[in-house]
């Protein structure tokens, strides 16, 4: 029945194309289907290894009488979160207005003009603990749509226009020292005392919050370095780590982490990786890069995830796999073969950093080899990005603001472990083709006045919204929300303030402190939900200082130093001579006039692009 999925790029979908279900893809299609049969629309959205998305499909989608049901009262589309983040950022918050309890799979119903009405997660078989069978749910949803239209359209109208009016953000005064003193006093007293971590159950990794506070312990914050320490160490000792083939699980069940979603994704894998090989705890961060390489790896980048359930004796079932220590015999979880454009980008850039702090210049390769793939397939000759692939099929799902900020972050992050300076000017170009107004960014779009005082984002993506949301009305106009990984604005504000410190142009600070002049006042509400902003805060909050390290012998200690060193709102570097050059040229300010002395490597240490003597013995550069 569901043959518009058979050939979708996305495997979540393909995972449904047996369905009894009549299902559409994303687009404008199925909403001019909907109108065309007077019938409201059902958009469910999910992941391809979600487990209770692989539950609701056997429960209900497989089930010929609800399936019969659906297809003649509703138009079903299908939709990957991962490919479609915008449809599911949107529809998230749609689908607050109905419930608080928000996750996957998403169940919402909308009128043929994509407003939604109605709302929730997963709906069991028969009625469970007070929750509504799916079948109840689509008979009441059917008969309100038909018998009580007024009601329906006026909610979904309200519900649009609340969306519109929560995407106005004030700008706020950027973080200051007592504000991150007091964010630690909050997270500090979030922690859990007996096993670790944040809250109780389910327990999440929050590796955005690790990194924050790592970022600000190196700022001298002996309190925020410590509770970050606490939390990975706790991590490390629990079930949630995969000892076997490393890398972590989604979330635990438990309060003591145990009882492990056993999805293992990409983002958490790949910010972890960092947060770990900055506290230098090397036998976890090897595990997690073993993780990266042997098992996600794909030939055009990596995986987004592997599925929680797996083939054992027969029988589909979630997290027996890792319960073995030999799995040589053992068919391995799924992957999810699908290639993220932003999320390889967080790989790319965690590759590069903990290959250069802990000397692994393997990763770093690896790093380089999975940018030049993503940089010729998922990169369209006018420059734009594109979202996402599975094997040599390309999706036409936009890319997102994510898809620039993280990859430009990882471009960034590789120029500076390799001193190719080719990285580097990629970077900028994503980022100046997010900028607003593109290069002068005084006239066309949203100027800084705006940004500043109407709420708007001072970076867009080229293109603009998804079209079919920014036709309905209902696209986000500033998602800010960081759940598991950063979100597209601390992403690309983050790259931009490091251009800055490469460039010394005030244009990227100055879009960089608007992006967080929007989210401010969220973070002081809520840190634990904006820890990339809070990282990023702490660097715009703190002197600036750079170094740069010209040596043509690499086993230079100054090189060695310069690999080594990392303190938010600094930039760190070894580059040859030639390599400085080619920065230089490029118009990378901060290489201006770097050469070696007299043949011998030689640092130079600067703080805000103003330079102390250049120095050629390690014991000479002092570091702040």
């Amino acid at each position: 029945m569901a043959e518009r999925l058979r050939d979708a790029v996305s495997p979540y979908l393909r995972s449904h194309a047996d369905n009894p279900v009549d299902w559409w893809q994303w687009g404008a299609e199925p909403f001019a289907e909907a109108a065309r049969r007077d019938v409201p629309v059902l958009v469910s959205i999910g992941y391809s290894t979600c487990h209770w998305c692989h539950v609701m499909a056997r429960e209900s989608f497989s089930d010929p009488t609800l399936a019969a049901a659906l297809n003649e009262r509703f138009v079903a589309i299908k939709v990957d979160r991962e490919e479609h983040p915008d449809v599911d950022s949107s529809f998230m918050a749609a689908a607050s207005a109905f419930t608080q309890q928000l996750g996957w799979p998403l169940t919402v119903f909308a009128t043929p003009e994509g407003k939604a009405f109605f709302a929730g997660t997963y709906f069991p078989p028969v009625t469970l603990r007070g929750v509504p069978s799916f079948g109840e749910v689509l008979a009441a949803v059917a008969d309100a749509w038909a018998e009580r239209r007024d009601e329906v359209e006026a909610t979904g109208d309200a519900v649009a226009q609340a969306l519109a009016a929560s995407t106005r953000f004030d700008s706020n005064p950027l973080l200051s020292d007592d504000d991150f003193t007091s964010i630690v006093r909050t997270l500090a007293g979030h922690e859990d005392q007996q096993f670790g971590g944040f809250g109780g159950a389910p327990k999440f990794p929050v590796a955005t919050v690790l990194l924050g506070l790592l970022d600000l312990g190196s700022l001298g914050d002996a309190q925020a370095w410590a509770l970050a320490q606490r939390t990975l160490a706790a991590m490390a000792a629990s079930p949630l780590l995969d000892r076997v083939e490393g890398g972590f699980f989604r979330y635990a069940t438990e309060r003591d982490w145990s009882e492990p979603h056993y999805e293992r994704m990409l983002y958490d894998n790949a910010l972890l990786l960092a947060a770990y090989a900055r506290d230098r705890r090397i036998e976890v961060a090897e595990g997690i890069a073993d993780f990266l390489t042997g098992v996600l790896r794909l030939p055009g980048g990596f995986a987004s995830g592997q599925d929680s359930e797996s083939v054992i004796d027969g029988r589909k079932v979630e997290g027996e796999y890792y319960r073995y220590t030999d799995r040589a015999e053992l068919e391995p979880p799924a992957l999810d073969d699908k290639v993220l454009t932003g999320w390889n980008g967080l790989a790319i850039e965690a590759l590069a950093l903990a290959g250069r702090l802990l000397d692994r210049p393997g990763w770093i390769d690896v790093a380089r080899e999975v940018a030049d793939g993503l940089l010729e397939r998922h990169r369209r000759a006018d420059g734009t990005l594109l979202r996402a692939s599975t094997g040599d099929r390309m999706s036409e799902a936009s890319a997102t603001l994510e898809d620039y900020g993280m990859l430009a972050g990882g471009l960034l992050e590789l120029a500076l472990s390799t001193g190719e300076v080719r990285y580097a000017i990629v970077a900028r170009e994503l980022v100046d083709a997010c900028l607003v107004g593109g290069e002068d960014t005084s006239s066309g779009g949203v100027d800084a006045a705006a940004a500043l005082t109407g709420g708007a984002l001072p970076f867009g993506v080229p293109g603009g919204p998804d079209p079919v949301l920014a036709a309905h009305g209902t696209a986000l106009a500033h998602d800010p929300s960081e759940g598991a990984y950063p979100s597209g604005s601390s992403a690309i504000a983050s790259a931009a303030y490091r251009l800055y410190l490469l460039t010394g142009d005030r244009r990227y600070r100055d879009a960089s402190e608007r992006a967080m002049a929007l989210v401010a006042g969220l973070a002081r509400q809520a840190p634990v939900s904006f820890g990339s902003a809070i990282g990023l805060m702490s660097a715009l909050n703190a002197p600036v200082s750079q170094l740069v390290v010209v040596s043509d012998d690499p086993n230079s200690p100054l090189v060695a130093a310069a690999r080594r060193w990392m303190r938010s709102g600094t930039v760190s570097t070894a580059v040859t001579s030639p390599q400085a050059q080619a920065f230089a040229a490029a118009g990378f300010e901060l290489f201006d006039g770097r050469q070696t002395a007299d043949g011998r490597a030689t640092a130079y240490l600067c703080a805000e692009f103003l330079c102390n003597l250049p120095v050629t013995d390690l014991a000479e550069l002092r570091l702040p």
